[in-house]
């Protein structure tokens, strides 16, 4: 290659709009078939063109010039042997190939994306959308900034702590350490954590309206057995035998003895086995804390054991309610009647095998009758598969009967044996 010659060409200012327009196109991978045209183009922009091609040029205020001929005068005149893809790059410098590189990125995107796609996530029916639904948003792009190889981590990440879901209770901090090595992986805000909750969402069936704020993800959290931490998580009890074992079981006799109401945290059902004084018996789940405090008021110490979830089950209640299972004792349910009380129904049959108490389509209706309950306005209907005669019977009567106008009802079976 001739440089000076190749400079007095193509190198100088007038002739600076034809060289970019060729590295454009080789960036692109475009080939130099066709012919560059520039609007308006100064006199001396022409002149530069023409003496480059030692012809004159058509007039006019445009400037066209063809690429394939100023290839071939570059190779003629030795001025570029190799034409002029050569000479643009011996001017400015090496050109990236634009296509390869966004073919490049978009397999990198999809590398990313597929560390979601893992058959510990794909395989539960709850989860098997997730992936596409985080390919559709590009959930994992905005939080990434962008970048792909923070994306595969990211994503990677996020898989780990979602082998451990759901959590028989466990605080957030602990779960973090234990998936991704950094307690505070999953702290408010963090990208990791906004894209574990978007699978939590699926993972436990809930509507993006029950998520929203920082209420909604807690309850997100608790949902999979995961609280914020180990104190905050807590778990309301009655009639909860104990014994002189350990500090739960004595804290438990003694509330039992004076028949008041006793809470248990997530540490306290979590960090050890507590010595619950049960087995093999029934204990009877109900969703609103005023049931189980008239249960304190009407039969105390004679009260048989009853937990309160206080809404969506925490995961201290999780955690207390797998001992539980675990002593032999068998669990029944009830809830309000609407369709988060449904929910939290759900969670009890798929969770722990639980039985209706006094919540299917007869009892239900029977409230109705009596002229009890609000008009039943908000949430998506959920199925009851315990009794899908509930479910139908909900959507028709649009009826929401709280815990607290069933109460009598609820206490008359505490005190049968």
């Amino acid at each position: 290659m001739d440089l000076p010659r190749l400079r007095r060409l193509l190198g100088g200012p007038e002739t600076t709009w034809l060289v970019q327009r060729v590295r454009n196109r080789l960036a692109a991978g475009h080939p130099l078939d066709t012919s560059a045209t520039l609007r308006p183009a100064t006199p001396e922009q022409r002149r530069a063109a023409e003496s480059l091609l030692g012809r004159r040029l058509r007039s006019g205020a445009s400037l066209t010039v063809p690429l394939a001929e100023v290839d071939r005068v570059l190779r003629e005149s030795l001025a570029s042997p190799d034409g002029l893809a050569a000479a643009v790059v011996a001017l400015t410098g090496p050109v990236a190939d634009k296509r390869a590189q966004e073919t490049a990125l978009a397999a990198s995107w999809r590398q990313a994306l597929e560390e979601l796609d893992q058959p510990t996530v794909t395989d539960r029916p709850a989860l098997a959308p997730w992936p596409a639904v985080v390919a559709s948003s590009g959930l994992l792009k905005r939080l990434s900034g962008g970048d792909p190889a923070t994306a595969r981590r990211l994503a990677a990440d996020a898989v780990r702590v979602l082998i451990r879901l759901p959590a028989d209770g466990l605080a957030l901090p602990v779960l973090a350490a234990r998936t991704v090595g950094d307690a505070h992986a999953l702290d408010e805000g963090r990208p990791l954590t906004t894209l574990v909750l978007s699978a939590v969402r699926h993972l436990a069936e809930l509507p993006a309206e029950a998520t929203a704020g920082a209420d909604g993800r807690r309850a997100a959290w608790a949902a999979v057995g995961v609280a914020r931490d180990e104190l905050s998580s807590r778990v309301l009890t009655l009639g909860l035998p104990g014994s002189g074992n350990g500090a739960v079981g004595r804290m438990l006799a003694a509330a039992r003895d004076e028949g008041e109401p006793a809470v248990l945290t997530l540490r306290q059902t979590a960090r050890r086995v507590p010595d619950l004084g049960l087995h093999d018996r029934l204990v009877r789940v109900c969703e609103n804390p005023a049931v189980l405090a008239a249960a304190a008021d009407e039969l105390g110490p004679g009260c048989p054991p009853l937990i309160c979830t206080e809404g969506t089950l925490s995961a201290a209640a999780r955690g207390l309610l797998r001992h539980l299972l675990d002593r032999g004792c068998r669990l029944a349910f009830h809830s309000d009647f609407d369709w988060g009380g449904v929910r939290i129904a759900s969670s009890l049959l798929r969770l722990f095998d639980a039985t209706p108490w006094r919540y299917d389509a007869p009892s239900y209706l029977a409230a109705v009758e009596r002229g009890l309950g609000t008009s039943l306005s908000t949430g998506s209907p959920v199925p009851t598969p315990w009794d899908p005669a509930l479910g139908e019977a909900l959507g028709h009567h649009r009826v929401r009967v709280e815990e607290e106008h069933l109460i009598a009802d609820l206490i008359a079976d505490l005190c049968s044996p």
